[in-house]
């Protein structure tokens, strides 16, 4: 199979947590987006972030929690509770590896 055939543009995927604790805390599973591709230095930059230093891996990760149209959902004004940021975080991350 020639590469160029599995090359396309990014499209957005949809993403949830549904574990026991989210559910219990918010009333239902909470959805949001991401890109089903991205670039190679997103991945080159969370390759060299040490996975103890939650603010570097926050920082590369928040432009990849998106709303349904695409937009990001953590800004400079807009920001989640932690442990839910964390969830999410942790959610980007595994979708990531696959």
């Amino acid at each position: 199979m020639q590469l160029s055939k599995l090359a396309k543009k990014p499209e957005l995927i949809k993403l949830t947590i549904d574990d026991e604790a989210i559910v219990a805390e918010y009333g239902e599973a909470v959805e949001f987006y991401t890109w089903d591709r991205q670039p190679m230095d997103l991945f080159l930059k969370l390759a060299s972030i040490d996975q103890n230093n939650q603010a570097d891996l926050f920082n590369a990760v928040k432009d990849l929690v998106l709303d349904e149209t695409g937009k990001p959902v953590v800004n400079e004004e807009l920001t989640l509770p932690t442990q839910l940021m964390l969830r999410v975080v942790t959610r980007v991350v595994e979708e990531l590896g696959k």
